[in-house]
């Protein structure tokens, strides 16, 4: 790689392209930086060089921006994105990577200079040795509110969080510091990739016997690090990438005895990866499942994860054209803040606002509402989210379950088999800090005879 005095060595300018697709055009980091290392060329030492350096500073955003305002004599608003994001991406180096300081400095100046010319380069240079005087801890203590007195102000700087998630998850986690703490550092963690081998389309052993090592939860899961072109099945769809806790909770929904068992709904299918599952634990059964999304476009997403099998209608699931008491199961993964997936995702923390929460839930309350009237009598709903918010988990049950008398929460724990550290029920919330998943939450609600005359 390029030190001094050249052209930037392709991968930072690979993760510039990104950190300005992210910031300029609103772009998703994982749906970006695929396509933009390839057409870099880079080999894979350089390929993740740049996903450490793109993702982490996404991820850490927040506390690089902190730091660069104490060293720049401007707001940051001011500068112009390529500056803003070389320095982002030279300080993450400096403060969080084991780039060398002077390589830090001298190839962010170089990236700055081919992108902006010379003007820039020494405001680049000037900036970057300020943020390199001191280290990661040194700039937490000088920025971050002390943590004896403000703890989780303190965690919001000093684990590159905005304050008010990590407020939702010290709630979450029932104002737990020590596991607080845990949960913002495994979001900081970047995820091994995980797939699924869809039942009745793909095997298991078949993915191992490429390298990849079984999950740890799930029956269909394999952990992979390798070249996913290798990879048999992926192409067609017969084996999908899907975090575990997102299979745990589709094989929790085909859990527990309902009695008669033909007629499984999908409320909100889109993209398609718990429809593809959960449809290939159906047809071993001998079960039908139908997928329901609202948008065009999403549903085609669907149906190429079913591989032509299974019904989809583009239909929103709170008015769909089934009658009520038509299904068996019903399936309610319903849209969300995605909160959960932050590591995943590494710009979402800084997208979403606490807003959000409040527009949603009318949808997710609507949504858990048109489950229960779908499913017949004795039939099962599986409340899905991936955040572990509470005003999306907990309180949009206690919210909708009222004008739905009879109808039993069930302990979710019994369908996700031995899996500890699951809580004390009858909710189960899957973290990424205890389970190495998404932070996945479920619900199983049991719909009571009482509604049958309603």
């Amino acid at each position: 790689m390029t030190t001094r005095g050249g052209p930037p060595d392709a991968a930072r300018k690979v993760a510039l392209d990104v950190m300005l697709a992210v910031a300029v055009r609103d772009a998703y980091a994982n749906l970006t930086l695929p396509g933009a290392t390839a057409a870099a060329g880079l080999d894979a030492r350089d390929a993740a060089f740049a996903t450490e350096l793109t993702y982490g500073a996404l991820r850490m955003r927040g506390f690089l921006d902190l730091v660069l305002q104490e060293c720049v004599d401007r707001p940051l608003a001011e500068l112009d994105p390529e500056v803003l994001a070389v320095l982002q991406l030279g300080a993450h180096q400096l403060l969080n990577m084991r780039v060398p300081p002077h390589a830090a400095v001298s190839t962010s100046v170089d990236l700055v200079r081919a992108v902006r010319g010379r003007g820039p380069s020494g405001l680049v240079n000037a900036v970057l040795r300020r943020v390199g005087a001191a280290d990661r801890d040194g700039w937490i203590t000088r920025l971050a509110p002390q943590e004896a007195v403000d703890p989780l102000g303190h965690l919001a700087v000093a684990e590159a969080h905005p304050r008010w998630i990590v407020e939702a998850f010290h709630d979450a986690l029932g104002q737990d510091l020590t596991e607080t703490r845990a949960v913002l550092r495994a979001n900081n963690e970047a995820p091994q990739v995980t797939l699924v081998a869809r039942p009745g389309r793909a095997r298991r052993e078949d993915l191992l016997a490429v390298g990849a090592v079984a999950g740890q939860w799930s029956p269909y899961a394999a952990r992979y690090s390798g070249d996913l072109s290798s990879v048999p099945g992926l192409v067609d769809g017969d084996v999908g990438v899907q975090d575990e806790g997102s299979q745990l909770v589709a094989i929790a929904a085909a859990q527990g005895d309902v009695g008669q068992d033909r007629r499984w709904l999908d409320l909100c299918a889109g993209p398609g990866g718990k429809a593809a599952l959960w449809s290939g634990i159906a047809r071993s059964r001998g079960a039908e499942v139908v997928c329901a999304e609202r948008r065009e476009h999403r549903a085609g997403l669907v149906r190429s994860a079913l591989g032509g099998s299974g019904a989809v209608v583009v239909a929103d699931g709170r008015s769909g054209p089934w009658r009520p008491g038509t299904f068996d199961r019903v399936l309610a993964d319903v849209p969300c803040t995605g909160l959960g997936a932050l590591r995943r995702r590494p710009e979402a923390r800084w997208r979403r606002h606490p807003g959000d929460v409040a527009t949603l839930g009318p949808l997710q309350r609507g949504l858990l509402a048109a489950a229960l009237a779908a499913v017949r009598p004795g039939g099962l709903v599986a409340y899905v989210t991936c955040s572990p918010h509470l005003a999306e988990t907990v309180d949009v049950i206690k919210a909708v379950l009222p004008a739905h008398p009879g109808t039993e929460v069930v302990d979710a724990r019994s369908a996700f088999g031995s899996i500890p550290h699951l809580g004390p029920g009858p909710f189960v919330q899957l973290w990424p800090h205890r389970h190495g998943t998404d932070a996945m939450f479920c619900a199983l609600l049991q719909r009571g005879s009482t509604e049958a005359g309603r």
